[in-house]
């Protein structure tokens, strides 16, 4: 099969950082699908990965943790799925990824694919979608439909895949008020579009622009990027007995006890948890997965691709990495097609 992978851990402007390759078709047993990818997105985990993990020697690592693509086998365990479904999923990430034209993935982190999108739109949503979802409702615990109206939710860095469907998901499925925070005047237009109340600027002080909103404190802050740059103005302006959620990897160490005088939670959020760990609820990805295809299907959520470079190829997964690594992305980079 064709496959993106590299052997050495180097700068993404290194034609030899991602190179095209021909690898061995893998084999479907027990409960794993074996997928024909059509779509894939690049997400931040792609580039880290990239930059920090070097594969053993002689060994090609095949990154890629979102895809679109037709079941072409099944293990000898497999009951949600069979060949010819179209599905969508984020992979494990302690499995070679996606960009690949076949992929192995364990049925329980798998969805079917929304029936109204094509593979391209699909690819962009669902470790996006897992994320935010599991950070929402399972690590801060916030409840579904007409609660919360009176409290809020602040989103920092909201303009990239995981905000762009936080935002809509807050706003459509929650009655917090939604906040959220973008620099440039495109990056606020479009989490406008997805449903923000109210959007401020992170490169500004937060809590004077806050005080304009004259909302009162978020009851929720959620920190998507650079949460070292932003933990001492969460502490001070979230409100006592709030909850704090991130999902990045802080440069620097986090003074946790200042969240201590207000009693706030702190709650971590990794998409890969559940299949790194095969843990009993790991089947709440297809779950999650499922309401979500529902929810694009009936209008509810929609797609948050903002670029699409083309075929997969080395070179095309180069621009994408270079991109992301600039820091200027916003929604998802897709995909399609060997």
């Amino acid at each position: 099969m064709k496959a993106i992978a590299y052997q050495h851990s180097m700068p993404i402007s290194q034609p030899e950082s991602l190179v095209d390759v021909t690898l061995a078709d893998p084999v479907a047993s027990g409960r794993d699908l074996l997928v024909e990818v059509k779509a894939i997105a690049v997400n931040p985990v792609d580039t880290k990965i990239r930059r920090g993990q070097q594969p053993s020697a002689g060994e090609w690592k095949v990154l890629g943790w979102d895809a679109a693509g037709v079941v072409r086998a099944v293990g000898p365990a497999v009951s949600l799925f069979k060949p010819g479904d179209r599905v969508w999923y984020a992979g494990a990430i302690n499995r070679p990824g996606s960009n690949s034209e076949l992929q192995l993935v364990d049925e329980r982190i798998v969805g079917h694919m929304p029936a109204t999108l094509d593979f391209a739109a699909a690819a962009s949503l669902p470790l996006t979608s897992i994320t935010a979802w599991e950070l929402l409702f399972d690590r801060l615990q916030i409840e579904r439909g007409g609660q919360g109206y009176g409290q809020s939710l602040l989103v920092i860095g909201a303009a990239g895949g995981v905000g762009s469907i936080l935002v809509q998901l807050a706003r459509r499925l929650t009655g917090l008020t939604v906040m959220a925070t973008a620099s440039r005047p495109e990056s606020q237009a479009w989490i406008r579009n997805l449903g923000a109340h109210h959007v401020i600027d992170h490169h500004a002080p937060l809590a004077p622009q806050l005080a304009e909103i004259g909302l009162p404190a978020p009851d929720y802050v959620v920190s998507l990027t650079h949460t070292e740059s932003y933990f001492d103005q969460i502490a001070e302006v979230i409100a006592p007995q709030g909850k704090f959620g991130l999902i990045d990897d802080p440069a620097a160490p986090l003074d946790v006890i200042k969240l201590k005088r207000k009693s706030v939670s702190l709650h971590w959020e990794l998409m890969f948890t559940r299949a790194l760990y095969a843990t009993a609820d790991m089947q709440a990805q297809h779950h999650i997965l499922t309401e979500v295809a529902s929810l694009v299907d009936s209008g509810v959520l929609r797609p948050t691709v903002a670029e699409n470079f083309g075929r997969i190829t080395a070179e095309n997964l180069r621009r994408a990495h270079a991109l992301l690594e600039s820091g200027q992305a916003r929604g998802k980079i897709v995909l399609e097609g060997f």
